[in-house]
């Protein structure tokens, strides 16, 4: 921190009692009536992450236990699930799009059922329909395809993002709470898809022998920080689809700690992997529409809740291989 002293000030330490033209070298500070009555940790902050950072008393014993046990779990995990590891990003990035390749495939094997409803019950007419729903198709296809192949990230993660905010607009769900909260999370998985597709680039232009900064990258760390946030938006969706009860309560109460946790950047690996288990128990447990007839309605419905599901835990399951980023409380663990 660069010194803030008086105007006329030539030296910015003081000298010591009793000592002429010695100096220590604590700089003098200007601090207004109200400091005192702000806790010096707070007053050191610098952004609000340091000052979420220093509501969490890392030296309470009930703190350093979790985070030593959290630190345990993560290196029995890495040791168990090691050899996964590098399959793990495309498997996440493969996740995040699985909702828009079944879109595709849904609107093909439905084309007549599409079409009618939008011209009927939207009242549009028949050709820009078709227009719309073949636009879908292809946009949908080759962005996924681009985004699982980590070509072209900024134009494919874009279209994708386009076409879930021009499907709410068209069907008439864009003010929908459950379409809107869930499709939030779905773009938040997009962007960090986005982040990791942004590091390999970098990697792939360096020159041999120079070392990576891959934390500068600006963009990078801010895609993770949106992605972060947006992708917990989930947990509100999720609160208003389970039926009350104590187990369901107790669930909601970790699961709300442990979002908040990602979006803080707090222990994010381990909230990030309790959530994907949740998510994915909860997932195959109430979205089974593989049981359900081909002509069951309630089928399509499920289908199309399993697979916006599915593409949360693909952002999920990149934050657990990344790791938060570098706007995060972990991070700055690290460094100090």
């Amino acid at each position: 921190m660069s010194y803030r002293g008086p105007n006329n000030a030539k030296n910015p330490y003081q000298p010591t009692d009793g000592q002429q033209g010695m100096y220590t070298q604590q700089p003098l500070a200007s601090h207004s009536p109200l400091d005192h009555h702000i806790p010096h940790s707070v007053r050191k902050s610098t952004s609000p992450l340091d000052f979420i950072n220093s509501l969490i008393p890392s030296d309470h014993p009930a703190v350093r236990s979790f985070e030593k046990f959290t630190e345990q779990l993560d290196t029995f995990l890495d040791s168990r699930l090691g050899f996964a590891k590098p399959y793990v990003p495309a498997i996440g990035r493969f996740f995040i799009v699985a909702t828009f390749y079944e879109d595709s495939f849904r609107i093909m094997t439905q084309w007549k059922e599409q079409v009618y409803y939008l011209s009927t019950f939207r009242h549009l007419y028949s050709w820009i329909v078709k227009l719309f729903l073949f636009f879908n198709i292809i946009t949908m296809i080759v962005g996924s395809t681009f985004v699982i192949l980590r070509r072209q990230p900024f134009p494919a993660s874009l279209s994708l993002a386009s076409i879930v905010l021009l499907q709410g607009l068209i069907y008439g769900l864009f003010f929908d709470p459950s379409f809107f909260l869930r499709n939030i999370s779905v773009i938040g998985g997009l962007l960090l898809a986005l982040s990791d597709s942004l590091v390999i680039d970098k990697r792939s232009l360096s020159m041999p022998g120079l070392p990576m900064l891959e934390t500068k990258d600006l963009n990078k760390k801010y895609f993770l920080l949106a992605g972060r946030i947006m992708l917990i938006v989930l947990f509100l969706t999720f609160t208003l689809s389970i039926s009350w009860s104590i187990i369901n309560l107790l669930i909601i109460i970790i699961g709300f700690f442990a979002c908040v946790s990602i979006a803080i950047g707090y222990k994010t690996k381990f909230s990030a992997s309790f959530l994907t288990l949740l998510l994915t128990i909860h997932n195959c447990l109430t979205n089974h529409y593989w049981t359900y007839g081909y002509n069951d309605t309630r089928r399509d419905y499920l289908r199309y809740e399993f697979f916006q599901t599915l593409s949360i835990i693909g952002g999920l399951l990149l934050i657990v291989n990344t790791g938060a980023g570098e706007l995060s409380i972990d991070e700055k663990k690290k460094k100090f």
